[in-house]
């Protein structure tokens, strides 16, 4: 009976394993169809020239717990006066790229060619094109070459917006530059936004991604191509189960803009905007935590000129769902400008929608900056604060109408809210705040023990926090 038993048991586990193979991939056929397409690129830039890309990268020069853009022998360093005018040391880097179309135009990442004085691109064939770079965008970080070839194999592009958590997916690429090397793994997680990119809804996979595969391909299981290879999360500069990948969606419309015009354009809203917590959430009325907190309405922007307003919340964007504040940027910079768009928001508690153009995103805006100026008399009052009225040439400079300025405080509820010395109160449970007079009066009259939201400008920045008035 034991015997029985046992057999019954070892027939239920080899049951098992068979159903486990059955389920598990064979990416084969999709490796054998795609491979030819991708492509290894190997770049040389000076030394000089990598410790600027350096400089615009900060985040490649740190070791702990990082975002990080990576590329492949990056220092292979030829001996001096090998390869290197005037005896300059050269520095050569290689990532990976695929093929789009059959002329010639290849993908890869921007970091992988910036900088570089040649691009070369290697073939599966082994052949070695010298490649001109077409156009790139740093925001984006894409890029787009062009080969001096025809007939030449290409990927087959897939749609991004399909792909589900939980797929299989399968990267091919030269990690340390071992070309064609096949990883695979699953997605992770759709849309997530990462320190300084705001335009890009990454997919997070745990696809085993190392220096070298930037700019690879990512395949789903009918080797469509539906990702880039971009960055990984790290504390050691190698793969530790966190990559990050361009949407092939995202990246088409960038190389169409990048073929036709050499740059990019992207829809501009014109407004600073915060995540919402649970206390602003309760301050500003919401059923729960969601939606982009509009903290500044920047000059001479589309939200200008609409009806949006200083503490509306944001909960959808033409159509789509706002939950969190980083949806926005990635929605307003993929519409076309001249485009009129639909918000809905929540102002006072009650859900209004406001239409407006969107514009074109300018290449640089000017941050104000705080300045404390000079000294003048301050007030006491129900918040514990020293405050005092700004001066005009100090309302310009912060870019403010109204406002005053914290001088000090002691222990109570803007403490513990988190104001502090410098910042100027812009407004308090949505009223605006004029004077220190008016301001007196206006913290008086706010009720106690409820969640009351608070504009302040910090640093140039404005940033909403939340005080309650204890009894």
């Amino acid at each position: 009976m034991v015997l029985l038993r046992q057999a019954f048991g070892l027939l239920l586990v080899t049951f098992a394993f068979r159903a486990v193979a059955v389920e598990l991939p064979d990416f084969t056929e999709l490796v054998d169809t795609a491979s030819p397409a991708v492509v290894n690129i190997s770049t040389t830039r000076s030394a000089d020239a990598e410790a600027g890309l350096y400089g615009q990268y900060p985040q490649l020069e740190e070791m702990p717990e990082f975002f990080r853009h990576f590329f492949g022998d990056r220092f292979q360093v030829p001996p001096r006066g090998q390869g290197a005018p005037h005896g300059r040391p050269q520095v050569q880097s290689t990532g990976s790229g695929f093929i789009v179309s059959h002329d010639g135009y290849v993908l890869t990442n921007n970091h992988v060619v910036e900088g570089a004085g040649e691009i070369f691109v290697r073939l599966a064939d082994r052949r070695e094109l010298k490649a001109e770079l077409i156009g790139a965008d740093q925001q984006s970080d894409l890029a787009v070459l062009k080969l001096d070839a025809g007939d030449l194999p290409i990927v087959k592009i897939g749609n991004s917006n399909k792909l589900k958590v939980g797929e299989w997916v399968v990267a091919i690429g030269a990690p340390f530059g071992f070309d064609y090397s096949v990883t695979a793994g699953i997605v992770s997680a759709k849309g997530r936004s990462l320190p300084n990119e705001s335009y890009v809804p990454f997919i997070q996979t745990d696809v085993a991604i190392n220096p070298g595969n930037s700019g690879g391909p990512l395949f789903n299981l009918d080797g469509e191509v539906v990702g880039i290879n971009s960055q990984i999360y790290t504390r050691s500069g190698g793969f530790m189960g966190l990559s990050f990948a361009i949407p092939i969606d995202v990246a088409m419309e960038v190389v169409e803009q990048l073929k036709t015009n050499g740059s990019v354009s992207r829809g501009w809203l014109g407004v600073l905007i915060q995540e919402v917590s649970k206390e602003l959430a309760e301050s500003f009325q919401l059923d729960k935590p969601r939606g982009a907190l509009v903290a500044q309405i920047l000059p001479d922007s589309p939200a200008q000129d609409s009806d949006l307003q200083v503490g509306d919340v944001i909960i959808e964007y033409n159509g789509k769902s706002i939950n969190l504040s980083s949806d926005l940027p990635h929605l307003v910079g993929r519409t076309a400008p001249g485009k009129e768009v639909d918000l809905k928001v929540i102002r006072q508690g009650k859900i209004k929608t406001v239409t407006l153009e969107i514009g074109r995103l300018p290449g640089e805006n000017q941050a104000a900056s705080s300045d404390k100026g000079s000294k003048a008399p301050s007030i006491a009052n129900t918040l514990n604060l020293q405050v005092r009225d700004l001066t005009a040439d100090e309302k310009s400079q912060v870019g403010v109408n109204n406002g005053i300025l914290v001088t000090d405080l002691s222990d109570g509820s803007a403490a513990e809210a988190g104001i502090r010395p410098g910042d100027v109160i812009s407004s308090i449970n949505n009223e605006a705040v004029t004077s220190v007079k008016q301001f007196k009066t206006l913290v008086e009259d706010l009720p106690r023990d409820k969640a009351l939201p608070v504009l302040i400008i910090r640093e140039g920045s404005p940033v909403f926090v939340v005080i309650k008035i204890r009894d």
